[in-house]
């Protein structure tokens, strides 16, 4: 897909998503998934720390937008190790295929190699039986896009993650979004346990997947607007530490990192550092 020629990048992808789950409903039925399910045992908790400022680590292949971000790692899974170093919260893995390069199976080998660390599903999911597919591949998360997704979509996602013991990463980009899936979220009571684990977050995105277009400032407007009960992740556009501090500062408890995570020569220390100034900042 010409992302240039396309107005509206989150339709294309939307579009794209409903024919990958028929071809995955033609190989493998919803009986057939269900029974497979039994068979998995529980997924890895997402533990938030203590301390107030986590990073959810992303491995991505390629970006519509920023173009192809792999060529220079040695391999994914020295990758993956350098984000455990450097203590992520947990890992998000791209299994879209067609702008993003992922596949199921990069999140089933990922998944594989760091047993004790969630691994989150990030894509354009658009049904129950993509979630459960997301389990069948070793996740313990699920990214759902609020701006692509009825209000009853979700809840059935949503009903379909937490049967599965799974946690969500709910994604808003503006206050429409955000008039629909707060209320939604709240159906299902509070986020965090006692022990710091988390059955969802709220995620606010500085880019418009409409068009592509990132806006940092984006996050300080919308703050004000986004429930002080809920953890809330400040996806795209974190690039640096000095903006992991502000986003800390304004309130937000993680940053999901990519692209500036793939092109560093050093993951595990960025990580860390990351952290370190989302943590100061709280302090």
């Amino acid at each position: 897909m010409n992302v240039a020629a396309d107005s509206d990048f989150l339709l294309a992808m939307a579009a794209s998503s409903r024919l990958r789950d028929e071809r995955a409903r033609a190989q493998l039925s919803d009986a057939q998934q269900r029974s497979q399910l039994l068979c998995k045992d529980a997924p890895v908790p997402l533990i938030l720390s203590a301390v107030g400022f986590d990073v959810i680590a992303e491995i991505k292949k390629r970006s519509p937008a920023e173009g192809q971000l792999d060529s220079l790692l040695a391999t994914a899974a020295q990758q993956v190790d350098s984000y455990v170093q450097g203590g992520a919260a947990a890992l998000s893995v791209l299994t879209e295929p067609e702008q993003f390069r992922g596949s199921l199976d990069d999140l089933h080998e990922i998944a594989e190699q760091v047993p004790a660390v969630p691994v989150m599903r990030k894509d354009f999911l658009v049904s129950r039986y993509q979630v459960r597919e997301a389990r069948l591949a070793g996740a313990s998360g699920v990214l759902l896009i609020a701006a692509m997704l009825s209000s009853e979509q979700l809840k059935v996602m949503l009903d379909a993650a937490f049967e599965l013991n799974m946690f969500v990463l709910l994604e808003a980009f503006d206050r429409p979004d955000l008039d629909k899936a707060v209320p939604i979220l709240e159906r299902f009571g509070r986020p965090l346990e006692s022990n710091g684990r988390c059955n969802y977050l709220l995620g606010l995105n500085c880019r418009d997947l409409r068009t592509l277009q990132v806006d940092f400032a984006h996050f300080e407007r919308l703050a004000p607007a986004l429930p002080v009960d809920m953890p809330w992740v400040a996806e795209s556009g974190v690039n640096q530490s000095t903006q992991a501090a502000i986003l800390a500062a304004l309130g937000y408890r993680l940053a999901l990192v990519g692209t500036a995570l793939m092109r560093s020569a050093d993951p595990a220390a960025t990580v860390r550092e990351f952290r370190a100034a989302g943590v100061a900042a709280c302090s």
